[in-house]
């Protein structure tokens, strides 16, 4: 695994050993900076169920202004803290070792993000939950946009119309065992 592009263009990162997390695949993170390109510079990046982190590492590479990192495995941080001094990137991170719901709460009127990705274990059902808690919390700065992974091409909102009707799906595709679901706040024009 490693930074595609930008400043730290080429940098091997830290993975954790085992089965615990499953690191995006390289096919599936070209894919969505490809679709995204054009909207890093200068973003505000929260990668909350970051894993060894190299999807906000990403997005600092290619030009956005900061980043948080969050996830509840203190293996996971050890690996993420790691991958932020290999790439340099410090001064431009909060790294963050809690459940997902107090960060979400801990920026609530306080900032919100332009780059989202979500990216939890499959089998939780996280995606749902997490997406009407950023809508309770007004997460999501007024251009953002998540980028969601899940196991299936089914619903991300978890059959809530009321929570569908908060976003715009700009974008699903499937790359191998991976789903993504691109998201913009906004109704959809359906």
């Amino acid at each position: 695994m490693r930074i595609i592009t930008g400043k730290a263009r080429g940098t091997k990162l830290n993975t954790l050993s085992g089965e615990a997390t499953r690191p995006t695949a390289e096919r599936t993170k070209e894919a969505v900076f490809s679709m995204l390109q054009n909207e890093i510079a200068g973003a505000r990046v929260l990668d909350l169920f970051a894993g060894s982190g190299q999807l906000g590492l990403e997005a600092l590479s290619r030009g956005a202004k900061y980043a948080v990192f969050n996830d509840s495995s203190r293996e996971a941080v050890a690996i993420i803290r790691a991958n932020v001094e290999k790439t340099h990137f410090a001064d431009a991170c909060e790294i963050l070792s809690t459940d997902w719901k107090p960060v979400l709460r801990r920026f609530s009127g306080r900032e919100k993000f332009d780059l989202v990705f979500l990216d939890p274990p499959y089998a939780g059902g996280f995606l749902p939950k997490v997406l009407a808690e950023m809508v309770e919390k007004d997460s999501l700065a007024e251009d953002g946009i998540i980028v969601c992974e899940s196991a299936d091409e089914g619903d991300v909102f978890g059959g809530n119309e009321e929570l569908k009707n908060q976003f715009r799906i700009r974008r699903v595709a499937r790359y191998g065992a991976a789903c993504v679901t691109v998201l913009e706040k906004g109704g959809n024009d359906e």
